[in-house]
């Protein structure tokens, strides 16, 4: 591990991560920094957005830990819910999608509205990009600042790649990452799918990664 310590250092890998291991970069660094200058929005409705594995709920939870209140998935969003919001500041809403009950939602968004609360609403569409039913909440939808988590840059990449290898106790070379970069899709996802893998043959296997098996799980 001493030469990954080495490389940790060199790359400034541990002076980006920021609040429980969030890797803050030129991805993610707008929606890091506006979540944690809470309450000084421009509006009080946020729209978290990023693909799956992007890091939404992440944020949300150094949020919560940071400034306190409650998390709902949009799918439990129930009459009980609207009740138990009334004694929070800041709520949010995991997971929006086009099952979401639009009544329930219209009325939550009424709720906050009138009492000047704030909401976090995560969704890998942005909200104006859904089609509600409802014109209204067509409207309300409108109101909400937009913030992107965009695709991961080569300094991301590299940082989650090495984080969670480092996490499962696999230690890596950077000639090794950066062949991975290079070939692998642009996508959370993807970079998840692909560590999994890597976890998997390692614990299997029993041996140190190297271009062979890097290359058998990227299908080379």
């Amino acid at each position: 591990m001493k030469d990954l310590n080495q490389l940790i250092i060199k790359f400034d890998y541990e002076q980006n991560f920021k609040d429980q291991d969030f890797y803050v970069s030129k991805s993610n660094e707008y929606s890091f920094k506006l979540l944690n200058s809470w309450p000084r929005w421009e509006k009080n409705f946020l729209n978290l957005i990023g693909e799956k594995f992007s890091g939404k709920t992440h944020l949300v939870n150094i949020f919560l830990k940071k400034f306190k209140g409650i998390k709902i998935n949009a799918s439990e969003i129930s009459n009980e819910v609207l009740k138990d919001i009334k004694i929070y500041e800041n709520i949010i809403i995991e997971n929006l999608d086009e099952n979401i009950d639009e009544n329930l939602f219209f009325t939550l968004l009424n709720i906050i509205d009138q009492d000047n609360k704030f909401l976090i609403v995560t969704s890998v569409k942005s909200i104006v990009k859904i089609s509600f039913k409802l014109n209204d909440l067509n409207s309300r939808s409108k109101n909400f600042l937009l913030s992107f988590i965009e695709r991961p840059d080569d300094e991301l990449m590299f940082a989650l790649i090495l984080k969670n290898l480092s996490d499962r106790q696999i230690s890596i070379d950077k000639k090794l990452i950066d062949y991975i970069i290079k070939r692998i899709d642009r996508s959370y996802s993807k970079i998840f799918d692909f560590i999994y893998k890597i976890d998997e043959i390692s614990l299997k296997r029993k041996k140190s990664i190297d271009f062979k098996i890097i290359k058998e799980v990227l299908g080379e």
